[in-house]
């Protein structure tokens, strides 16, 4: 039994820490671009100052900052080798690219905002095309595909009430500009909740080349 568990852990790209649900080994997962410390760094350090104007809310934490590309919801170690097989060979297609982080935005809610996010800026004409085929390639693998066009946006803040008007707010705080992010890999994420705290990382890495 020791020696099977070995065998499909040497398989992933990182050791996944995998949840048992009802006889099936699953994670909840999604795919994304991962930030160095850099890059949260300043995020953090701008999400810092948005939160001396709030009066409530949930902020996402500086080690999850990171830039979806496709959300998956649970997969099985099965699906997961699908999703490698797939990502690898749309991966090898894909050149780097650069992106940077500029603006501030959100997206509203009937009694609060329900996301603050920051834009991006750059290679968007390398970006887009990457997401769309990973929607296409995923729908194919029998993932639900996304019913509205891919829109990049990095999440800080949910469900946040300010204590006052949000562009009033956000005027102080711009101009927002940090980059170049050079993209080289596309992530597998595992999502989990660890002693009441959410938490991602990293299963399986996928090199564009």
């Amino acid at each position: 039994m020791k020696r099977a568990w070995a065998n499909k852990k040497a398989l992933s790209y990182r050791a996944a820490k995998l949840i048992k649900t009802r006889g099936m080994i699953v994670i909840r997962a999604f795919i994304g671009i991962e930030f160095d410390s850099v890059c949260k760094k300043y995020i953090y350090e701008l999400q810092q100052r948005l939160k001396k104007y709030a009066v409530k809310g949930r902020w996402k934490s500086s080690d999850n900052f990171h830039l979806t590309l496709k959300f998956l919801d649970e997969i099985n170690a099965k699906q997961q080798k699908q999703i490698d097989e797939a990502m690898l060979g749309i991966c090898a297609g894909q050149n780097p690219f650069r992106l940077e982080i500029t603006g501030l935005g959100a997206f509203s809610g009937r009694e609060s905002i329900r996301v603050v996010w920051l834009g991006l800026s750059g290679n968007l004409h390398q970006l887009q095309p990457l997401a769309v085929k990973i929607e296409n390639s995923m729908a194919k693998l029998g993932f639900p595909p996304e019913k509205r066009p891919y829109s990049p946006h990095i999440t800080i803040g949910q469900d946040i009430i300010f204590e006052c008007p949000f562009d009033q707010m956000k005027s102080p705080i711009e101009p927002i500009k940090f980059g170049p992010i050079d993209v080289n890999k596309v992530v597998l994420f595992k999502s989990e909740q660890i002693q009441n705290k959410r938490v991602y990382s990293i299963v399986s890495e996928y090199t564009l080349q």
